[in-house]
């Protein structure tokens, strides 16, 4: 049976309800009270955790790009400047771990380098989600590794070899890999949730699933499939700025996602058949003949 993995007070993994996350990323558009407004939503939604992401720009944006120019809601600005726009710092940081604590949901991050581990490490926060995009920087994992805390692993536009690089260093224990198809929005073909099934088998860890297309089926799929994490990016409104709006879920959809997965979970069962005492009248009323024990 694969490692449980625990994320603040929940277990995850086979036998426990599914954990859901609500990827918040930057769809606060630098805006702290956004960020309140969607922490607040994905708790009245039913949400375990909400996630953001964390960057250096100067780090994170190639030099190619820095100067490259884009509407924003700030302006017509360069790439570098838009990427300061958007990110937080330790106020807003202060604010949300605060914010958390104060309603009851937990929350984690995505560090995409070195300096955002260390400055998420000020907030104790429960997990590190590693972006797709960093599967492959072997610093960033082993300084995530080093710290002993529970890590969820996102695959999205890797290979299984990248996969199984990543996870020996990471290592199976308090770990959790995430299926994704990083596309914003996915197209179903492209989704192949039945990965789910393939890193079951490949590794004795919690599987999960990281979805970025519409609609809401798919997800519940995957948690047919197996997967005892789901996370989908949270939106108050679907056509507000920003590139990954379109591919969200707005609070009355993750209200639905949720009871559509707790319902789920009920109706999987434990794969023992048994007469149920609600079949008994029915069982009475037609079968006529018994002669088979």
């Amino acid at each position: 049976m694969a490692n449980a993995v625990k994320l603040g007070n929940r277990w995850v993994g086979k036998g426990y309800p599914t954990y859901i996350v609500g990827e918040i990323g930057i769809n606060h558009n630098g805006n702290i009270e956004i960020a309140k407004q969607l922490i607040l939503a994905a708790r009245e939604s039913g949400l375990d955790a909400v996630k953001f992401q964390k960057r250096t720009p100067e780090l994170c944006v190639p030099p190619e790009q820095r100067d490259q120019m884009r509407e924003t809601p700030w302006g017509y600005i360069t790439y570098l400047e838009y990427r300061h726009k958007i990110e937080f710092g330790y106020e807003e940081y202060r604010q949300i771990d605060e914010y958390c604590r104060k309603i009851g949901i937990d929350w984690f991050a995505s560090p995409w380098d070195e300096p955002s581990v260390d400055f998420l490490e000020q907030f104790n926060i429960i997990a590190y989600k590693i972006a797709s995009a960093s599967l492959t920087d072997r610093e960033l994992l082993e300084k995530i590794k080093s710290l002993g805390k529970p890590v969820i692993l996102s695959t999205g536009m890797s290979t299984m070899d990248q996969i199984h690089s990543a996870v020996e260093i990471l290592g199976e224990k308090n770990l959790i890999v995430a299926h994704s198809t990083s596309a914003y929005p996915c197209e179903p073909a492209q989704l192949n949730l039945r990965m789910i099934e393939t890193l079951q088998k490949e590794f004795n860890c919690p599987i999960g699933y990281s979805g970025h297309e519409t609609g809401l089926v798919t997800s519940v799929v995957a948690v047919a499939l197996g997967a005892s994490l789901v996370e989908r990016h949270i939106t108050l409104d679907r056509s507000m700025w920003g590139t990954d709006q379109s591919a969200s879920v707005e609070p009355v959809g993750f209200r639905r996602l949720v009871k559509d997965i707790r319902v789920t979970e009920m109706a999987l069962g434990d794969g023992e058949k048994k007469v149920y005492s609600d079949e008994l009248p029915i069982l009475q009323k037609l079968r006529r003949n018994d002669t088979i024990s």
